[in-house]
């Protein structure tokens, strides 16, 4: 069939077998197939959707589309973990060396700010010297030397997914629910993992807003990972506070830093052990959660989990001193401090009003070609559930640009919600599993 024909099947309701999804992607890497093509059979795919058998073919697509990374040569079982997008969310810079520590292979492929959320590879980058941009030969060696690795996805690794990224942030279809899982899951298993852990959020400073989408989106990931052979776990966490009280890219690593040492928020600490509990047992570290934690208490308090993500980041290029001393991360030139209008208990923290005030800031990116600034950000100097007293700093703003700090100042005013004591939620609501292990 050609293009049109694909299209327009698709459109009408038909289903497309799994030899022409193939044509159809790989036409569109080489050029064959145009953009406004892909945009129209995206637009169908949104309306539409994509039934079990297709949404299989197509992230196999995607996935065969460039390289697939061959782990075998390394022991251990290779187990990794995504996020769908959090503020304040660098539990990845903590889990990764924490697992690792215990002799699962960790190899993270990552990405950057997307929209009010932060991004990985701009929080290690605020690392003086930490290079995210590895030739497959190094993310492999450097896989063998430490069993952990960071990266960024290359142009030869899922490229189909890479180049209808950037066609669907154009054309009003990220948020397309058999899109969004195909793009994760071929990035993911490209990558040589064997396992993955899912962290899908919901609530006011996530993209899925409510638990019922973010359950049909950890639903259709699972589905794809069961189809394709690699055991899942999904978590359904909250996302309508921040997680920890850091909120930038140098804030974010000074705290994954003192959660490495066992110090950090009680509620960033809790997602990241449970997570890493998920990733024990599906690697076969642990037969059990209680099993699993102790190991985890073992590794942080022996300072392993820390020694793990500094030998990582030494082999990546980083300059050590600024993780044995934080205070030589980047800084803002001001820090300044906003005061609770009222005396009560800390209702809310609004998550997407403080993820958009820190891309205000500097600290993510309105246009795709933009740098980030690595020192600026919030900290929240009080959590929900806490009490203030009127005239109390609530948070502090970190600023290099004057005009921003003060268009930052009206942004977050009914960001903190005070009064009455409030309900104390889980901050994980459920969990979802397809194959248990491998």
């Amino acid at each position: 069939m050609r293009a049109y024909e694909l299209i327009l099947h698709k459109r009408e309701g038909g289903t497309l077998e799994a030899e022409d999804i193939k044509a159809f992607l790989e036409g569109y890497v080489a050029g064959e197939v145009a953009d406004y093509q892909m945009a129209a059979m995206c637009m169908a795919i949104f309306f539409r959707g994509l039934g079990e058998e297709e949404l299989q073919a197509w992230t196999a697509a995607m996935l065969h589309s460039g390289e697939v990374v061959d782990l075998s040569s390394l022991s251990g079982p290779k187990v990794d973990k995504h996020s769908t997008g959090g503020v304040g969310d660098k539990l990845s810079l903590v889990l990764a060396p924490w697992v690792a520590s215990l002799g699962v292979v960790v190899p993270m492929v990552s990405g950057r700010g997307l929209g009010h959320t932060g991004g990985t590879l701009d929080k290690l980058e605020a690392i003086e010297g930490f290079c995210v941009h590895l030739s497959k030969e190094r993310f492999l060696e450097v896989l063998r030397l430490h069993g952990l690795c960071m990266v960024g996805q290359t142009q030869a690794l899922a490229p189909a997914d890479k180049k209808l990224y950037a066609l669907r942030d154009v054309t009003a279809t990220v948020d397309c629910l058999p899109l969004i899982a195909s793009s994760i899951m071929s990035k993911k298993l490209a990558s040589g993992t064997q396992a993955l852990v899912l962290d899908v959020k919901f609530g006011r400073g996530a993209f899925m807003k409510t638990q019922s989408q973010a359950r049909a989106l950890a639903s259709t990931l699972l589905g794809i990972g069961k189809r394709m052979g690699c055991p899942a776990v999904a978590l359904l966490s909250r996302m309508d506070a921040p997680l920890g009280r850091a909120i930038g890219n140098a804030l974010e690593v000074k705290e994954a830093l003192e959660m490495l040492r066992g110090q950090g928020p009680a509620d960033a600490m809790a997602l990241t052990r449970r997570l890493a509990v998920e990733m024990l047992l599906l690697a076969g570290r642990a037969q059990s959660a209680a099993e699993a934690e102790a190991l985890l208490e073992g590794a942080l308090h022996s300072g392993a989990a820390f020694e793990k993500f500094v030998a990582m980041a030494k082999a990546q290029g980083a300059k050590v001193a600024q993780l044995e001393n934080p205070a030589l991360l980047p800084k803002a030139k001001w820090q300044k401090p906003l005061l609770s209008p009222r005396t009560g208990y800390v209702r809310g923290q609004d998550a997407l009003a403080l993820g958009l005030a820190a891309v205000a800031l500097g600290a993510g990116r309105q246009r795709v070609e933009e740098r980030v600034d690595p020192a600026v950000g919030l900290r929240l100097l009080c959590k929900v559930g806490e009490f203030v007293e009127a005239g109390q700093p609530w948070v502090e703003v970190h600023a290099n640009e004057e005009s921003r700090l003060e268009a930052v100042e009206a942004r977050l005013e009914g960001a903190l919600e005070v009064g009455e004591a409030p309900e104390a939620l889980p901050l994980v609501v459920e969990r979802m599993a397809s194959l248990e292990g491998f």
